[in-house]
């Protein structure tokens, strides 16, 4: 494209005249202040170039003699072919496309050719399934039903099928596509024949081209042994796919763990509360409590005082990281007896009598 036009001056432009103009179109399209805008990039730096060509003298010269260096545009760039004043009258048309125009109209066409028959991103999905708290102990697998958008088996994905070959009806066998903005005229190379004139597929009509179809599918969740409430698992590739062949986004699935009624999650460890009576805790016991993996015995010492607890190793919940599993702490609650004949309040007392111990000495000082 001219330089002059790309700054949008006269070529009897001066030095300020230029420098005006670049400043004007780099608060614009400077990079960073259109952070991941490719096509903002692409025309700052034909900018620049421009610029530092008609700044320098020399170089400005040598432009305005041999044309500068030029080379055929890449497939789908826009290239500046000149200007057509047929049917123009010398007074200027109030609907002539101003540059702003010009720029918007070459960029929309750059962009549109450079993403037509490229694929784009998939989406992230996001669901949510509940689980029994033994069967997040031992982990399994869950089914989940889901709508995604997968990719269309008709054409593979590609939004194109196979088909006799036929003369390109988008440019009409010529292989480059031409429009003008006013007295400019543009052109570039055909996308859909990439230059041939001829083309050998046709859209595909089940996902209307945009080789993705909207399909509600049964997925199988992985549930490790040992998940966590609220723990996200990611599944790869598992969310909906993208446009024309384009990589698929993933499936984070949330487990919400149900309660369990007597043990309680902490890390790895569980923790369990287990009533003894008063002449156990006075005498000792081997009381049998529960676990995740079947019942175990702790030996509960002579004057075990209510609150004790104790540890046994390796009987709580597995690590879904490691699969090691954490320990099993024991609280114990003593347990008063309803006392109910005279008996066993005659026993009471005489215990109290033996026992005569203030416990209340070191509270009351």
């Amino acid at each position: 494209m001219d330089f002059y036009i790309v700054l949008g001056v006269d070529r009897a432009a001066s030095v300020s005249d230029v420098k005006r103009a670049y400043r004007r179109l780099a608060r614009k399209y400077h990079p960073d202040i259109n952070p991941g805008d490719r096509e903002a990039e692409a025309f700052f730096l034909r900018v620049t170039e421009a610029y530092e060509t008609l700044i320098d003298p020399d170089r400005r010269q040598d432009y305005d003699v041999n044309g500068g260096r030029h080379v055929g545009p890449p497939v789908g760039e826009v290239e500046f072919q000149g200007f057509d004043f047929s049917g123009i009258t010398a007074a200027r048309d109030e609907s002539a496309s101003t540059f702003g125009d010009l720029f918007a109209d070459v960029f929309v066409n750059s962009a549109a050719s450079r993403t037509s028959g490229t694929g784009g991103g998939g989406v992230d999905l996001h669901a949510r399934v509940g689980v029994a708290f033994e069967e997040a102990m031992k982990g399994g697998e869950r089914e989940l039903t889901l709508t995604r958008v997968a990719r269309c088996d008709v054409c593979g994905g590609s939004g194109v099928r196979r088909d006799v070959e036929v003369r390109c009806p988008e440019c009409a066998g010529s292989g480059q596509l031409r429009w003008t903005r006013g007295h400019m005229v543009f052109s570039r190379q055909c996308v859909q024949c990439r230059g041939s004139g001829r083309r050998s597929q046709r859209p595909c009509g089940a996902c209307r081209t945009e080789g993705v179809v909207s399909r509600t599918e049964v997925v199988v969740v992985p549930i490790p042994a040992g998940v966590i409430d609220g723990m996200r698992l990611r599944m790869a590739r598992q969310g909906s796919a993208g446009s024309r062949g384009g990589e698929a986004g993933d499936l984070y699935v949330t487990v919400t763990v149900e309660p369990h009624p007597v043990f309680e999650r902490d890390g790895d460890d569980l923790r369990l509360v287990v009533p003894i009576a008063v002449h156990e805790a006075a005498l000792g016991a081997r009381v049998e409590v529960p676990t995740v993996s079947g019942s175990a015995t702790v030996r509960v010492p002579p004057g075990t005082q209510s609150g004790q607890r104790f540890r046994l190793r390796g009987r709580g919940a597995p690590s879904p990281q490691s699969g090691e599993r954490g320990d099993l702490v024991v609280s114990v609650r003593i347990v008063l007896p309803r006392i109910l004949d005279e008996r066993s309040k005659e026993l009471m007392r005489e215990f109290g009598r033996v026992n005569s111990e203030d416990v209340r000495a070191e509270l009351l000082g």
